[in-house]
This record gives structure tokens, sequence and C-alpha cells, in this order.
């Protein structure tokens, strides 16, 4: 009975040792592997311009840029930086979507894109975008909307939309000369009677050319139908050309100039309200036709950080934000990502302050901060387990004690120290408390190298507490922190013998006589 009753206590310190040692591994080996994947494409340091503190603006020239962040310390790379958003389109089912503009020309990023890949479902994925409307989309997108390597999206740029909708606000506006009718007939009234000839040549006089030329030009402040503004920018172009004359008080223009001023005048007096409605809408059917893109590869996602749901080639990704021949941002890539924040200190005080340098701790700092929150979570919680097995372990010594009084007894009759007796039992406890912590920390370790079939043994029983769908790998990740081990094993041995310290003090204090009078 007490062998059963000490090897039922070992088993329960040694299972809340595993238990501890296996689910602090995974955790470890998660934030390990997400954080290899993530810096497989994301920046390790994302340098924005943003003059003055007022917020980011797109680099048109960007090689410039990149060049000036390449001369930054233990910059290996710096490349364009583009993402957004955009609305896919499958056969008619359609749902908003990130994407990330990958660089082709950097072998880093399409590595790290070929390393995430489902080869194990999609086994003809592949990480070559090439510079052709391609996309490698995510394991997730592809469950949702049952596509394969070799299916055909249709991409929907939102910053579109917005141009469209500008559009037909302004189908549904006057023309600039009845909108702006009280202006507009103030300028040709007072235009048309401040001509004057002057030494043979046609002028008008500098204060009221400059109140004409001001009024026309608030007028340009207003939504103004494409035609519209560039016969207003014209007309002012036009009034610039003057020559000014101080002395004669005027500006004056050539009989070229002057007709061309009443042209242009006249054209905004006749424009055809219909005919700039119809091309403008007619135009609209470049602006709102979709891109298609091939899927090449499906890489596979977790659900336990957010990572981009489609990867696009560069010039795809600047079409698609609306950017033309500019980017975001450049992209940093270091020879460590870890001294990220250590070069970020150092480039911001070369750069200056007009731009804006997010290190990918920075990017990810929600993430990071639930992982460890949840780490710290789950330490608190399974020590409880191993507290518990403490616990169990000082019940088996008050029962070792109770049988064992007749032997107690007999020791303190031939003269036993209290402090022997309590040895005696201190010892137990923490030979049982070291023998549970070394078998808890080496099945532990054990457990962790056979995962893969344990986990696939779960899968066969349809029973899959860690799925890929949500964790983003196959097989669970884990890494054995031999520190950290040791600590949780030195813990489970220090409680134990702390749970044998209490029966073995009620033990040295029992009464011999009593105790022998008793058997």
């Amino acid at each position: 009975m007490l062998s059963s009753f000490t090897l039922i206590s070992l088993i329960g310190v040694m299972l809340g040792v595993l238990v501890l040692v296996v689910v602090m591994a995974v955790y470890a080996g998660l934030e390990r592997d997400v954080k290899a994947r993530l810096l497989g494409f994301t920046p390790h340091i994302l340098m924005e311009h943003s003059p003055g503190g007022m917020g980011t603006l797109p680099l048109n020239r960007w090689e410039d840029a990149a060049e000036l962040a390449t001369s930054l310390p233990r910059v290996e790379t710096a490349t364009a930086y583009v993402t957004d958003n955009v609305i896919i389109d499958v056969e008619s089912w359609q749902r908003p979507v990130m994407f990330r503009g990958i660089d082709t020309a950097d072998p880093a990023q399409v590595e790290g894109i070929r390393q995430m890949l489902d080869l194990e479902n999609f086994p003809d994925s592949t990480a070559d975008l090439g510079i052709d409307d391609r996309a490698v989309i995510s394991s997730i997108l592809a469950g949702q909307l049952h596509l394969r390597p070799g299916d055909t999206v249709r991409l929907y740029s939102t910053r579109n939309f917005e141009e469209v909708m500008r559009a037909y606000k302004l189908t549904e506006q006057p023309p600039l000369r009845e909108r702006f009718a009280e202006t507009w007939s103030t300028v040709k009234t007072q235009l048309a009677a401040a001509w004057q000839e002057v030494d043979g040549r046609r002028g008008v006089a500098i204060d009221t050319l400059l109140g004409i030329y001001q009024k026309l030009d608030g007028l340009r402040a207003g939504d103004l139908r494409d035609p519209e503004r560039e016969l207003l920018d014209s007309l002012l172009i036009a009034m610039e050309a003057g020559e000014k004359d101080e002395k004669q008080g005027c500006y004056f223009f050539d009989a070229e100039g002057a007709d061309e001023i009443t042209r242009l005048i006249t054209g905004i007096d006749t424009t055809d309200v219909e005919k700039m409605d119809g091309e403008a809408l007619k135009g609209l059917r470049q602006v709102v036709l979709p891109k298609e893109a091939l899927v090449t590869g499906v890489y596979q996602a977790s659900q336990m950080a957010v990572t981009p749901d489609i990867f696009v080639p560069l010039p795809l990704a600047q079409d698609l934000a609306g950017l033309g021949e500019a980017v975001q941002g450049i992209a940093l890539r270091l020879d460590d990502a870890y001294a990220a924040e250590e070069v970020a200190t150092a480039a911001r005080r070369i750069v200056g302050p007009d731009w804006s340098l997010l290190t990918w701790g920075d990017q990810y700092r929600t993430f990071f901060a639930l992982i460890n929150q949840q780490r710290v979570m789950m330490y608190f919680a399974l020590s409880f387990i191993v507290l518990v097995s403490a616990f169990s372990m000082m019940a088996v010594m008050f029962t070792v004690t109770i049988q064992k009084r007749r032997e107690i007894g007999v020791m303190k009759a031939l003269g036993a120290a209290p402090g022997q007796i309590v040895r005696v039992f201190l010892y137990q406890g923490m030979i049982l408390g070291l023998g549970g912590a070394v078998l808890g920390v080496g099945l532990g370790r054990v457990v962790i190298h056979f995962r893969g079939p344990i986990q696939g043994l779960f899968r066969t029983l349809g029973f899959d507490p860690f799925a890929a769908s949500f964790t983003g790998f196959g097989v669970l990740p884990a890494h054995n922190n031999p520190l950290e081990q040791a600590v949780i094993g030195l813990l489970a041995f220090v409680l134990c013998s702390l749970a044998a310290l209490v029966p073995a003090f009620f033990a040295a204090r029992s009464d011999a006589a009593k105790s022998l009078r008793n058997l």
C-alpha cells in the first residue's frame, strides 16, 4: 500500500512537470516559427516619408530613398513597399482582402514566400511571381473561395471607387458657368470693360487683372469637370503670359495672347455638359475594370497572426494601390532582424525628422504582446498542476507518518532527535520530487520529439486540438529551452520538498510512548 501511494505521488509530480514542459515548449515554438514566417516577407524596418510629422507621403523617386537606406549601418537590402486593400472576385463571390507587393528583384522576399508555401495540400504551388499579373494567396482565402494554383482571380482596387464616386457626383453638378454664375459674370464683365489700347497695344490695368485672376483662381478650389478645369487652367496661364509695365500700370498682351484669352472664355461659356459627362463616364471603364491575376501558389496562413491575403508583384501592387510609379515606403532588411530597434535608433539620427522608421516589432507589437500574455497565463495556470501534485505529496507523507508510527516511536525511544526524524521524511519527499521532476522533464522532451506521430494519432481518432488551419503548421512547432525546463523541474522539486516538510514536522513532534502504546 505504501509503494502504491508513493508511486501515485511520483506520477502526479511527473505529469504536472510534463504538461508544463510540453505546453511551454509549444508556445515557444509557435512564437519562433510565426516570427520566422513574418520576417520572411515583413520589412525589418519600414522607412516612410513623413515631412514635418504630418503623415506619410508616397515616394515618387523611391530609388533615391532606397540608395539612402542602403547606406545605413547593417542594412543589406532596401526595396519598395506597397500594401493596401482590394476586392477579390471569384465566380461572383466578392470579399475585401489585403495584399502586399513583393519586389521580385529581392531574392530574400521571394525565398520568404517560398518557405511559406503549403506544398502538402498544394504541391504545384510556386513563389515565381515574375513581373506579370500573378498572385500567391493564403490557405485561408483558398479554402474560403475554393482556389488552387492555376485559377484566375479578379482584383478591384478600392482606390478606383473613390474616383468613380467623384466622377458620378460631378455629373450631377451644373457647369462652371452656372455653378459660379455670379463670379463668372463679374469676371467677364470686368475683363470686357478693362481692355484698353495704349500706344497700339492691348492691355489691362494691373489691379484689375490681379482681381480677375484671384477670382478665377478661387474657382479652381471647387470640384470641376476635367475639361472645364483644363480650360480654366489654360485661361490663368494665358493671363500670366502678359507683359507687366509698371510705368503704364498695365499688363500688355500681343494680339495672339488677347485672342487666346477671349477664346478660352468663350470655350468655358459654350461647354457641352452632356458631352463632357459622356466622356467622363466612358473613361471610367478603364478605372473600374479589374486586374486579372493568375494564382501561382498557396501559402500556409495562420489565424494566430494577421498576414496578407495575397502577395502580388510590385508593379501590380502599385496599380492596385493607385500609386503609379510611386511606393508607400522603403522596406529595409538587416543582417540581423533582432537588431532592428538598435539600427532604427541610430538611423533616425542619420536620416533626420522627415523620415519615419518603424521596426517589425512595432508593426506586430499587439500580436507579440498577446503571445507573451498567453504564455504568462499558461505558466500561472499550469503551475497549479505542480502545486496540486505537491499537495498530493503532502497527503501521501501524512499517510506514511501514520503508517510508520511504530517505527517513529521506536526511533524516538532509542534517542533519535526530532531533526533526524524530520530529515527522514524530508529526504523521502525530496527523492520523490527529484524523481518526478527528472521524469517529467525527460518524458516531456520525448513527447515534444514525437509530437508529429502523436498529433497524427489524434487526427486519426478525429480529434485535432491543434489544427493546421488554425496554427498554420502541419506539425505543431516546439522549441526546447533547457534553462526554462530546468527552472520548471527545480520548481517541482522545491514544492515537493516543502510539502514533505509539514508532515515531517508533525511526525517529529509525536509522543513516542503514546505511539508505542497505541500499537
